[in-house]
């Protein structure tokens, strides 16, 4: 057995990816996240003083969840356990939670337990952990790229201290690549590498904040290069573009990027700013989502913010949401782009969509209003006996097509038009007519 380990061990240190080896060891060796490992940050401190409580990690993916761990791991005195929710079982939760006790029985030790993609337990997993979260027997730290206000347990989130980690910077990401580069022990130090600015640039831009994304591009990039004569391996622009290929967006069709994104998408078409609603629809194109639901949501933005402003914006996208069926992806982004530059750049007014909110809040608090007996249905002479329909006034029949008549038993007002676009016109035409 300690012959695998040592194999093991030297594996892990020479042939593992550059990502695992070059995971830190210390606090001091995290680069970036200073909002929450500065010095006198709160999860700092935790760590160094070796009292961290339970604790849920989230953010995109290669921003430091596991390695935050890791360093909690060598520099605790407690028991570590490792586990990832994609694999484990309530019966694995179970076993941890029988040998924490023990272990604190026995040694007086306390277990800490790592429990990684924690999103992926269900309910009945995730509450499997709460007693011992309460108790103290277990101690906690959940990591996931979801928000854990959505994805956790609301018992288990009450119980931990929520850290969220931020995509890395390009200077940061700009450190992790150099750092790799020298590293003699852990990294591609021993390998002689001339490395171009700009393809150090390139890689730093192109990785969208994920150092794990980063470091495999680099370590693809050199593996997959022959030396020189001189034994030296050229990184180039070039190679730095053919090594990360197409970014990686960070977006999760299922998840908080899918509902953050769609949300500032449809915001910048309400704010009037085409070109920050074109880099959403880009961006959604670019990760993959159904354009089917990006031209749902530009219809409700036409009908909901634009209204009858701009009448046509309603038209252009109906017509986009069709067009975009029917030629399918790519070229569909061209009538999707059309319809969000129309509607970004129309007037705007809500006045419809408030109007039939406060109707529907009316009829649902208020008794309901029967209907005037001269508007009732009149088909049969029983019916025109008894008085319905009796006095109704046929629009058409008067002079511009108006007649004033009550059309409810009491006077209700929910739409209210603005004085903007083609609403401009309904308003003064409404005015005219009622005053």
């Amino acid at each position: 057995m300690d012959l695998f380990d040592k194999n093991l061990d030297e594996f892990r240190k020479n042939d593992a990816p550059l990502p695992f080896r070059m995971a830190p060891r210390t606090i001091d060796e995290i680069v970036g996240q200073e909002h929450v490992l500065g010095k006198d940050k709160l999860l700092r401190r935790l760590i160094e003083t070796d009292k961290v409580t339970s604790v849920i990690l989230f953010g995109p993916p290669g921003t430091g969840k596991t390695a935050i761990a890791r360093v909690i791991a060598n520099s605790t005195k407690g028991y570590f356990e490792w586990l990832n929710a994609s694999v484990a079982k309530v019966e694995d939760i179970r076993k941890v939670s029988l040998e924490a006790k023990e272990r604190i029985k026995m040694h007086k030790m306390r277990t800490i337990l790592f429990l990684d993609e924690i999103h992926r337990f269900n309910k009945l997993q995730q509450d499997s952990l709460l007693p011992d979260v309460e108790e103290g027997n277990l101690i906690l730290i959940g990591a996931t790229t979801e928000n854990p206000f959505f994805y956790v347990n609301s018992a288990l989130v009450s119980r931990s201290q929520i850290f969220e980690l931020k995509p890395l910077t390009t200077d940061s990401l700009r450190q992790i690549i150099k750092e790799a580069i020298v590293d003699t022990e852990r990294g591609l130090g021993k390998i002689k590498i001339k490395m171009a600015d700009e393809a150090i640039e390139h890689l730093a831009k192109l990785s969208d904040g994920d150092a794990r994304r980063a470091l495999s591009a680099l370590e693809l990039g050199v593996l997959s290069t022959t030396p020189d004569k001189k034994g030296i391996i050229s990184f180039t622009l070039k190679t730095a573009e053919e090594s990360i290929q197409k970014k990686a967006v960070v977006y999760d069709k299922k998840g908080n990027q899918h509902y953050d994104t769609i949300s500032a998408f449809i915001k910048s078409m309400r704010g009037s700013d085409p070109n920050a609603a074109l880099y959403y629809l880009a961006k959604m194109i670019y990760a993959g989502e159904d354009p089917r639901f990006i031209a749902r949501r530009i219809v409700i933005c036409a009908a909901e913010d634009v209204g009858n402003a701009d009448p046509l914006a309603l038209v252009v996208a109906n017509s986009a949401m069709q067009v975009a069926e029917f030629v399918g992806m790519p070229e569909a982004r061209i009538p999707l782009a059309q319809a969000v530059t129309y509607i970004a750049t129309a007037p705007k007014s809500n006045a419809a969509y408030v109007g039939i909110n406060d109707a529907l809040k009316d009829v649902e608090a208020n008794p309901t209003l029967p209907v005037p007996p001269h508007l009732k249905n009149a088909v049969y002479k029983g019916e025109r006996e008894m008085g319905k329909g009796k006095g109704y006034k046929y629009a058409h029949n008067f002079e511009g097509g108006y007649v004033k008549q009550d059309y409810l038993p009491q006077s209700k007002k929910y739409y209210e038009p603005k004085d903007i676009g083609f609403e401009k016109k309904i308003k003064q035409r409404m005015d005219e007519l009622h005053s």
